[in-house]
């Protein structure tokens, strides 16, 4: 391996983020049928499902900023990606939610533990 490589695998992060997103599937799937066993009218699992489709946007887009920009800015990059979570979870509760009729203990306490579960994730792939 030349000197280069590990300067090219720094700048092009696509493995990683692939890796991420494999593990952040693995991880939505697993929780929400955990979450699933408790919620169980379709109304109540249709909110789970759309809470983990866009809790798996919301990550994947705010993993790839931080792995992107985290050599350089490791806190601006964590920072930036605590807001995109946040506001992305006020948005939800105050829009997508009621607009999609998702029964919002469903929707929300999914959302809030799919967030959670993938930012415990993230940096053991913030590294690769």
């Amino acid at each position: 391996m030349t000197a280069a490589a590990p300067a090219a695998r720094a700048s092009f992060p696509a493995r990683a983020i692939a890796l991420f997103a494999a593990a952040s599937v693995a991880v939505v799937a697993l929780g929400g049928g955990i979450l699933a066993a408790f919620y169980r009218s379709p109304l109540e699992r249709k909110g789970i499902l759309t809470s983990a489709v866009i809790a798996l946007f919301v990550q994947l887009l705010a993993f790839t900023v931080v792995r992107l920009v985290a050599r350089e800015h490791v806190m601006a990059a964590w920072g930036i990606g605590a807001i995109l979570r946040f506001g992305v979870l006020v948005l939800y509760a105050l829009l997508i939610a009621p607009a999609f009729q998702l029964p919002a203990a469903a929707a929300l306490v999914s959302f809030a533990v799919f967030l959670f579960a993938l930012t415990v994730l993230e940096p053991l792939f913030l590294r690769l």
